[in-house]
């Protein structure tokens, strides 16, 4: 800590202060020795007057926090905008689209002062370009894995375009600020290096102490008006600044009042600039807390001059600790939320683990894989929106994430570079199809041509997908050949069912007649009519096949006459059965009455077996009485089988004859 040996005597030479001549420049942060004067001085930037141990070289954490103020306070001095910086809402980028990070860097640009945003433009043009370098990669694993050469590829999109287009505006409108701004900075340490040399010149003025006092009060003014410099010089020139006012100030000596008005006004602001450093460093948001801080410094440093010796070295370290403090609370708060950014790590290391587990299952179809990209593009979308982690991370994470990524987009293209083949093989066969249908949409032979269409139009599901951009077009050709087949097949079946119409009215009213009829009680007679309406029946022709159940009723209507008129029942299944084969015999299709005749051979073959099995039955019963009721009802079985024979035999004989 400096001693009062090294700080500027109130009489004495007025030549030197500390062995420095009065007017010499310090061009040296080092050459100052006293409290006042050292590089950053009591009144100025507190970093040298330090409660350091002077026997050790580690720098103790007073001198840590204070050499980040003074770098930010340096850095702040051509920077005017550092409020609207810090007033300018820092959203979380790395969660966001690339549309929404271009609108928000237009928004930026158009509306907030340029040199306020870089943080945020830096910040937002990392977070595209990651993105659009990932999207970027997965087009040329597409690109390649199509059969493309790397020296072909060339990926850009209009957003993409869109963000260059705004970042150039960005960097034009930089560019002129800060062209502006170095000769702005220029000029301004040129007038106080003119400034100093006037501060310089008061101690070689002959006037009377009033006077000068004024003088320097205007130099003073001068000086806080002056404007940033370039933060490089910043130290230098305050330094030099304030060793000549030290000069100064030991020069009125002469007139103690004058000095001593001075002190008590600095030393009243400093102690309010302590009691509002004793608030910041009870403030929760610790970032702000930190500005407030470097405007005090600021203020310290550039408003105000020395205090008086005797308390010069208190007022130092009560502010400088709370400095201190100010900055540890501020160091828990990056340690707290690099805790937060190691959790963050830990949930995008698990996401990259999860999407190297979905990438490593390869599905056999199309659907399969459209839904494992939807599961891979969901675990981006958490992975962007996990937070940040600690810098030292970023780069080994980001890369992990890429490869993980990039792994499952070359499976994925592997399994489409093999279905594009069997879609190429697919559109071949389809193609044959469509051929068959393109030849025999015209064929008239609708009895062989018919199955087929159906046929190929069955085939034509089998076969599986091919080339998009074929797909309709060949589809379109098929449709329209089998359209055009069975557009004429309609019409014939739609001509020949206005007849099946017309036919099915006559039956309706033929089976109301039939329904309605009386027997006479003339057997021979009732039953010549009937056979007169079955033969009208025959007459009249199909019925339309949703209609077919009009047979059956009219097959009833019989059962019933014929039970009235007691008409066997052999020669009433055989009348009926009359009818059938005329329906049968103006079928279409010859199967249908070699179906018939296959039918009934099969039931005569069942009837005999059930005939063979009854009496089969009755080796058990030659010992007992013909009147067992067992006996009695295996007889009666047997005849009405033989019956049922006997009708079917006829029916199959009457088959024949056709």
């Amino acid at each position: 800590m400096a001693t009062s040996d090294n700080l500027p005597k109130a009489d004495g030479d007025n030549d030197k202060v500390n062995g420095i001549e009065a007017n010499t420049e310090i061009t040296n942060t080092k050459q100052v020795d006293s409290e006042e004067t050292k590089a950053t001085s009591d009144t100025d930037n507190p970093k040298e007057p330090s409660v350091t141990d002077k026997s050790s070289n580690t720098k103790s954490s007073t001198d840590e926090a204070q050499d980040e103020l003074d770098k930010s306070v340096a850095e702040d001095s051509e920077d005017t905008s550092s409020l609207e910086r810090h007033d300018i809402e820092k959203k979380d980028y790395h969660s966001m689209s690339k549309e929404d990070l271009v609108n928000e860097l237009r928004t930026l640009v158009k509306n907030e002062k340029v040199q306020a945003i870089k943080e945020h433009v830096d910040e937002i043009k990392a977070e595209f370009n990651a993105k659009f370098n990932e999207e970027e990669e997965q087009k040329k694993e597409d690109f390649l894995a199509d059969g493309g050469d790397i020296i072909d590829f060339h990926y850009s999109t209009p957003l993409k375009k869109e963000f260059n287009s705004v970042y150039f505006d960005y960097k034009e409108k930089r560019n002129a600020y800060y062209k502006n701004l170095k000769r702005d900075l220029q000029e301004n340490l040129n007038k106080r290096l003119e400034i100093i040399e006037e501060l310089k010149g008061l101690l070689n003025i002959d006037e009377n102490i009033n006077s000068t006092y004024n003088h320097f009060k205007e130099i003073q003014e001068k000086w806080r008006n002056a404007g940033p410099i370039p933060r490089d010089r910043y130290n230098t020139i305050w330094n030099t600044y304030h060793h000549h006012v030290e000069n100064f100030y030991d020069f009125l000596h002469l007139n103690r009042e004058f000095r001593d008005l001075d002190f008590k006004h600095n030393l009243e602001q400093k102690l309010k600039i302590i009691e509002r450093a004793t608030e910041l460093a009870q403030e929760t948001d610790v970032n702000r807390a930190f500005r407030e801080l470097q405007s005090l410094h600021k203020m310290w440093k550039e408003d105000l001059g020395p205090v008086a010796k005797e308390y010069r070295e208190p007022i130092w370290e009560k502010f400088s600790e709370l400095t201190k403090k100010i900055h540890e609370n501020r160091q828990r708060y990056f340690k707290e939320l690099d805790k937060i950014y190691e959790v963050n790590l830990e949930k995008k290391l698990q996401i990259i683990d999860q999407i190297i587990k979905v990438g490593s299952d390869h599905p056999k179809n199309h659907n399969g894989w459209q839904q494992k990209i939807k599961e891979i593009e969901a675990l981006r979308e958490q992975f962007f929106k996990a937070g940040k982690v600690p810098l030292s991370a970023n780069e080994e994470t980001w890369s992990k994430f890429k490869t993980a990524v990039r792994d499952f987009n070359r499976s994925k293209n592997a399994f489409y570079k093999n279905l594009k083949k069997e879609q190429f093989e697919n559109l071949n066969k389809k193609m044959e199809l469509v051929q068959i249908a393109e030849d025999n949409k015209d064929s008239e032979d609708f009895k062989v041509t018919t199955p087929l269409m159906k046929k190929i139009q069955a085939d034509w599901k089998k076969i599986g997908h091919v080339p998009r951009k074929d797909s309709d077009k060949i589809w379109k050709r098929f449709k329209a050949a089998c359209n055009a087949y069975f557009d004429r097949l309609h019409a014939v079946k739609d001509e020949a069912n206005k007849e099946e119409v017309e036919a099915l009215e006559k039956k309706q009213e033929h089976l109301k007649e039939l329904q309605d009829f009386t027997l006479s009680g003339d057997n021979k007679a009732d039953l010549k009519t009937i056979k007169e309406h079955i033969s009208t029946w025959k007459t009249i022709g199909r019925v339309p096949y949703r209609k077919k159940q009009i047979e059956e009723e009219f097959n009833k209507t019989l059962d019933g006459l014929f039970k009235q008129l007691d008409v066997n029942k052999k020669e009433a299944e055989l009348i009926k059965y009359d009818n059938k084969l005329n329906e049968l015999s103006n079928h279409s299709d010859d199967r249908v009455l070699n179906n018939e005749r296959s039918f009934i051979r099969k039931k005569i073959d069942e009837v005999k077996g059930e005939i063979r099995q009854l009496e089969n039955n009755l080796q058990f019963f030659k010992n007992t009485d013909d009147s067992n009721p067992l006996v009695k009802e295996v007889h009666n079985n047997i005849a009405k089988h033989k019956e049922q024979l006997e009708v079917w035999k006829a029916k199959l004989k009457k088959i024949k004859q056709l």
